[in-house]
């Protein structure tokens, strides 16, 4: 049975997101709600793989990039003043323009910086792009390889190329289909078992290009989404143990390291792609499963329901998970 995520109005319910989730260690899979074979588009749960490409080929110590700059490599963020100045960073150190995006650009998620633009009368641009981190790294990849910058989400240019060689090893896929992504570049489907199995990889210490992204985004959390985001809130509450990565049309990827020296890889998808029974959902997993510790249960607590307000701010309703054992 899948993951239920039931939408309240008082005490009746009005919705019912539905969830499937699929859960992998270093021997396979031990677990699965909904069907683990479900395919998928991956979205921006890529991020850190698509980094650890650059990474692998030595263009990120070639562009002197440090950890944080690593860590927004692979980041959806919000879109704030500490994102701008890190891409900012980048983009300088190569020696580029924002004439070089080719992510497009749009108002930032965070609603202060947002209305901060538009009372200052201005115009979002590409920094302002959730992806814009990723972008900078695929800038910085091309540079490396001496390719053409111009293109550099096309399909076929040598960086995603080399993205893709990557994938396919990490996942053991030997044909992974692409379409366009929002950012313009390629993003693979794959099943969730598929996923998980990528996220396993990710924690499990066997790849140092993996490590290197698991560091960056366990030591720079705020980089990742920002202030009030589940990712940001996650891998500040398991301190080094575990990250997660949220994609478009609400699918998630978390790695888990394991008190046995072994990792765990986590791939949730939402089937109608809202996003506001994502965090629920994954809570509801985690502690199922408990893989949560006490601490860490207590610190991410908040999200276990999600509480529906009006704009009158009354409490109208909620969201809960259900699954069952």
């Amino acid at each position: 049975m899948p993951i239920l995520c039931r939408v309240t109005r008082g005490d009746l319910t009005e919705s019912i997101h539905v969830v499937f989730a699929v859960v992998v260690n270093g021997s396979g899979k031990i677990f699965s709600s909904g069907d683990p074979s479900h395919f998928t588009c991956v979205r921006s749960t890529l991020k850190p793989f698509q980094a650890a490409a650059a990474v692998r080929a030595g263009a990120v110590d070639a562009a002197n990039f440090n950890e944080q700059e690593l860590a927004i490599m692979c980041a959806s963020h919000h879109g704030e003043k500490s994102h701008i100045d890190v891409v900012k960073n980048m983009v300088q150190k190569l020696g580029l323009s924002l004439d070089h995006f080719e992510c497009g650009a749009h108002y930032p998620s965070d609603k202060n910086s947002r209305y901060q633009i538009i009372k200052d009368n201005q115009t979002p641009n590409p920094y302002h792009n959730n992806c814009s981190g990723k972008h900078a790294g695929m800038l910085a990849f091309a540079n490396f390889l001496g390719s053409d910058l111009k293109g550099y989400v096309k399909k076929d240019h040598p960086v995603q190329k080399r993205i893709m060689e990557l994938v396919q090893e990490i996942s053991g896929l030997e044909q992974i289909p692409t379409e366009i992504d929002g950012c313009s570049a390629p993003t693979p489907f794959m099943t969730l078992e598929s996923l998980a199995t990528m996220f396993q990889k990710l924690g499990s210490g066997e790849y140092d290009e993996l490590n290197r992204i698991f560091n960056a985004m366990s030591k720079y959390p705020m980089m990742i989404g920002g202030t009030n985001n589940f990712d940001t809130d996650f891998i500040e509450a398991l301190d080094g143990r575990g990250i997660t990565k949220i994609g478009g049309e609400s699918i998630r990827g978390i790695t888990l390291k394991t008190t046995d020296g072994d990792s765990i890889g986590i791939a949730l998808k939402v089937l109608d792609g809202n996003f506001r029974a994502l965090p629920v959902a994954t809570m509801a997993l985690l502690n199922h499963l408990k893989l949560l510790s006490d601490i860490e249960a207590k610190t991410l607590n908040k999200f276990n329901t999600k509480i529906i307000k009006n704009h009158n701010q009354l409490e109208i309703g909620r969201i809960e998970a259900m699954i069952e054992s």
